[in-house]
């Protein structure tokens, strides 16, 4: 019997079996793409750290002609590889020159005993051949050139690089070379970057070769910084006996040491935001689909199971009937996903996303079986479950107790209503006869208007942000290097200089230099305005008043477990200093930190800490409405003429900002698959209530109810369900949006403001209403012309 109903319905039922195939696979393809995503996505960084020998400790002396040798020698040390703190532009590409900062390794152990990167195309760069480069994955996807492609690079000049500090960062005036492309390559350090657009990587053959036009020519302006790998891998007691050795053989303790476990941790935060939304988003793909393709399923087997009713007469049991409705729905939901499975596979190209698709160590199709075979499983035994389900309720029929009046109905009755407005209540709160999905609805039009908002607040504070750099603390437009490793032209003529530029509104001397406080390395910057001082960002206290006080940046106090009041030890060049911490905020960016990264300290307190600078570099704020490019312009226009020339650019923005932008779009699409999941439920609802509640719109229509009438009730019900999700949504939606963004906030972290996405807010009640509107149309179109007599006769 089965066998044959089977067959039966494969003829006469295709299409509408086909259409279920094909919804199955569209769900099943979306979901299992999206976990697999988010799975590949979440491990990218362990996988590439596993095969490219990553460095453990980026080691920062900032000092030309430093002995590496003395590293090389120390107990635990496997590997250094060094890298020039240099640049130069590539020039033969659309757009103009491409200024390269730090452009790859300077010694023949990189790439080879330390950060050797995966090839995603091509080769490296040959021994000895100074003529050949790699590229990034980035670089060749924006430029179109890759391995064989040639590019010419424009280098510094070594007369150019003896105006220290910022001839490395000028436009280069040396030669012009042509090198060819042999490769793209990846590694944890030398790999693209959100916000960048991708960076070629010189040879350590072509760094030697030219290496007075990166270093400068006899005395060396320029210096090379390294690598190092540990025995002890990143383990914070290996990284802490480093320093010690390292501060013993060198005679500094001021050598800023960065842990790559920091920078990993960072990046981890980011791929579980990343694999989060990716799975919030497959999770909301998920409810959608069960939602859609579970009303297909009902819809079908309440269909069959009226059919299979008849046979029971004859001897079917219903154990027979159930089988016979759920095997055709069996057979399309195992296509459907055998189909959605491939469709995952094919996804999978263009995942993972955000940043871990710069980490991604064998980018391209890939198939996850241990997400992509347990999912599809599930979507069949899913599908079979919801027809076995969906048939024998049918086939049981209605219970009286399922059948409960409802509070607003009898209220709406009580106070004379019309009767669409009573009917309407009834339909939309009551399940009524024929289990009609009453709290589905409710639940949808809830969650869709819940998930709406809470996605377009979440949106609406990560866009605030991302194009607001004073909420990570960055509130000048300009910045300019004056000295470098204790050295430069007089300060307080060039300050000078650049304060009397129109544009100019406030600028701070920014002498920076790292403290130690016990394990913890923490750039300092010394707060010294001139004229009108730079606004800091803080989010609680005050700037510091005396040379005994400190601002410490959020990221900073977190590691020392300090806050307003307490007292921090730091050790800089001319020992060591207790300070009062005074405020909690953020500081300027620099070579050596992030803007969360360091603490302020006034000049005074500054100098009594240090006897040099690493870095000197002014932060200048202009009045509202400058144009910064001029700005810039006119500054290095009045330095010259005082004969001292400074050149101005633009503030970078952070990396937290570029890390917003990139995952800015994932809230606003899983907002709109759960008003999808909104709008399938409700017009499901509307569409169900109709057909198995005709009996009672037969007999009101037998009692004197009109078509317009009957029409109206299924409008009512629409915008009672409606009204109902805006209700207990629209509240609910900002709250929760709210809330998860102050926890994004506080854990980038960045100075947090309520987001309120207004436009959502106005708009979201007439479009739920209009949408419910539209949805009722088809439904109170067949209400209204329902055949009372066949429907009576029928039932």
């Amino acid at each position: 019997m089965t066998a044959i109903w089977f067959r039966l319905e494969l003829r006469r039922r295709r299409r509408s079996l086909i259409v279920l195939a094909l919804l199955v696979a569209l769900a099943t393809a979306t979901v299992l793409a999206a976990a697999a995503g988010a799975r590949r996505g979440h491990t990218s960084m362990d996988r590439l750290r596993a095969v490219t020998l990553p460095g453990d400790a980026v080691v920062l002396p900032n000092q030309p002609g430093f002995d590496w040798d003395r590293v090389r020698a120390i107990p635990g040390v496997i590997a250094v590889g060094t890298f020039p703190v240099s640049g130069f532009h590539v020039e033969d590409l659309p757009g103009g020159p491409l200024p390269v900062w730090i452009p790859g390794p300077s010694d023949t152990e990189m790439w080879h005993t330390i950060e050797r990167p995966v090839l995603l195309a091509g080769r490296l760069p040959a021994p000895g051949r100074a003529d050949e480069i790699a590229v990034s994955a980035r670089f060749a996807d924006a430029y179109g050139r890759g391995p064989g492609d040639t590019l010419a690079l424009r280098l510094a000049s070594a007369e150019q690089l003896r105006s220290v500090p910022d001839a490395a960062f000028a436009v280069p005036q040396g030669p012009r070379i042509t090198v060819r492309i042999t490769g793209i390559v990846r590694s944890p350090w030398f790999r693209d970057h959100i916000g960048q657009g991708g960076v070629p990587f010189v040879s350590a053959a072509l760094f030697q070769r030219y290496r007075a036009n990166f270093m400068g020519s006899g005395r060396e302006q320029l210096f090379v910084n390294a690598l190092v790998r540990l025995a002890g891998g990143t383990d914070a007691r290996s990284l802490s006996r480093f320093k010690e050795d390292l501060a013993r053989v060198t005679g500094r303790s001021d050598i800023d040491v960065w842990n790559a476990a920091e920078d990993v941790r960072h990046i981890g935060e980011v791929l579980d935001y990343e694999a989060l939304s990716l799975l919030a988003f497959g999770l909301a793909a998920l409810a959608a689909a069960t939602v859609l393709t579970g009303q297909s399923i009902a819809r079908y087997c309440w269909a069959a199971a009226a059919e299979l009713q008849v046979l029971r007469a004859v001897g079917l049991v219903r154990r027979q009937a159930v089988a016979a409705a759920a095997l055709p729905v069996l057979a399309a939901v195992a296509a459907g996903a055998a189909l959605g499975l491939a469709g995952a596979v094919a996804a999978s190209h263009w995942t993972p996303i955000g940043i871990a698709a710069d980490l991604e160590p064998a980018p391209g199709l890939d198939a996850d079986w241990w997400v992509l075979a347990p999912g599809a499983l599930l979507a069949v035994a899913l599908g079979a479950l919801g027809a076995a389900v969906s048939t024998w309720r049918a086939l049981r029929g209605p219970r009286p107790a399922d059948i409960r009046p409802s509070a607003v109905a009898t209220a709406a009755a009580r106070a004379g209503l019309p009767v669409p407005a009573v009917l309407g209540a009834r339909f939309a709160l009551e399940r009524g006869r024929g289990t009609v999905p009453v709290r589905p609805a409710l639940l949808g039009a809830v969650v869709g208007v819940l998930g709406v908002l809470a996605s377009f607040t979440f949106a609406a504070g990560v866009s605030e942000a991302a194009g607001n750099p004073v909420r990570f603390g960055q509130t000048h437009q300009l910045e300019a290097m004056i000295g470098l490793n204790g050295k430069g032209d007089d300060p307080s003529r060039t300050l000078s200089a650049i304060a009397a530029v129109p544009e100019v509104a406030g600028i701070n001397d920014g002498r920076i230099a790292v403290a130690q406080a016990g394990d913890v390395a923490v750039p300092v910057f010394s707060h010294a305005p001139v004229g009108r001082a730079v606004p800091a960002v803080l989010v609680e206290g005050r700037m510091p008043a005396s040379d005994a006080e400190a601002v410490l940046a959020v990221s900073t106090a977190r590691r020392l477990e300090a806050g307003v009041g307490d007292r921090v030890s730091l050790t800089g060049q001319r020992g060591t200093r207790a300070f009062t911490v005074t405020g909690i905020g953020f500081v300027p960016m620099s070579p050596h930190n992030e803007y969360d990264e360091g603490a302020y300290l006034t000049s005074a307190g500054w100098t009594s800490l240090f006897g040099s600078f690493k870095y000197r570099i002014v932060q200048i704020l202009l009045h509202p409405g400058s144009d910064p490019a001029a700005a810039a312009e006119r500054i290095g226009a009045a330095t010259a003429e005082a004969g001292i020339p400074v050149e101005a650019g633009p503030v970078l923005p952070p990396r937290q900002l570029a890390e917003l932008r990139d995952v800015e779009v994932l809230p606003v699409l899983l907002g709109g698959f759960l008003a999808l999941l909104a709008v399938g439920a409700v017009g499901h609802a509307l569409a169900t209530a109709v057909r198995r509640r005709r009996r009672e719109l037969a007999v009101m229509r037998a009692l004197g109810l009109t078509r317009r009438q009957a029409g109206r009730t299924v409008t009512v019900q629409a915008a009672l369900i409606a009204l109902t999700g805006l209700i207990f949504g629209v509240p609910l939606g900002l709250a929760l949006g709210r809330v998860l963004w102050r926890a994004v906030a506080e854990h980038t972290p960045l100075l947090h403001h309520p987001p309120t996405a207004l436009w959502t807010l106005v708009l979201i009640a007439p479009a739920a209403l209009l949408t419910a509107a539209l949805l009722a149309a088809w439904p109170g179109r067949t209400a209204a012309r329902l055949r009372v007599a066949d429907v009576l006769r029928s039932e």
